[in-house]
C-alpha cells in the first residue's frame, strides 16, 4: 500500500524467496498440522534470537525496522497510488524483486523433512558409535 506521505516504495532484502516458497509452506501445513513452522532462514535468526537477545533485537528494529524496508526510488508516478482505491491493470505475485528472489528454500526444505533429517542424524550417529566401539 502507498500512501501519499510515503514517497519511496518497499525495499528488498539479500535473501527474498520467490511467493510460491511461502504457498509450498502452506500447503504443507495444511496438509500436516503443527503449531508453527519456519521458512527461511531469516525467519530462524529472528526466532532464535528474540529467544536470547529480545531487548537488543527490539532496540534494534526500533532504530532500522522502517527505514531498512524503504528504497530510495519513488515508485509513486510508476504505479500509482493504491490507498483509497485498486490501481488498475494487472497485478501478480511477482514484482520488481523478482529477479534477486530465490525459488527455493533450504530452510523450508528441512523443516517439512525434518523427521527423515532426524532419522539420517541418528543413523549417522549410530554408525559413527559402532565403527569406534569395533576399534
Amino acid at each position: 500500500m502507498f500512501a501519499p506521505f510515503l514517497k519511496t516504495g518497499p525495499d528488498d532484502y539479500e535473501r527474498a524467496t520467490q511467493p510460491e516458497v511461502g504457498a509450498r509452506a502452506l500447503v504443507h501445513v495444511a496438509e500436516h498440522p503443527r503449531r508453527s513452522m519456519w521458512v527461511g532462514l531469516p525467519t530462524a535468526y529472528t526466532v532464535l534470537g528474540n529467544r536470547v537477545i529480545p531487548a537488543l533485537l527490539d532496540r534494534y528494529l526500533a532504530r532500522t525496522g522502517y527505514s531498512g524496508q524503504q528504497s530510495a526510488q519513488d515508485t509513486r508516478p510508476m504505479i500509482g497510488e493504491n490507498l483509497y482505491r485498486p490501481v488498475s491493470g494487472d497485478h501478480q505475485s511477482h514484482g520488481d524483486f523478482d529477479f534477486r528472489s530465490h525459488p527455493r528454500s533450504p530452510e523450508l526444505w528441512a523443516s517439512m523433512h525434518r523427521r527423515t533429517l532426524v532419522a539420517a542424524a541418528g543413523a549417522t550417529a549410530a554408525t559413527a558409535a559402532l565403527l569406534r566401539w569395533k576399534r
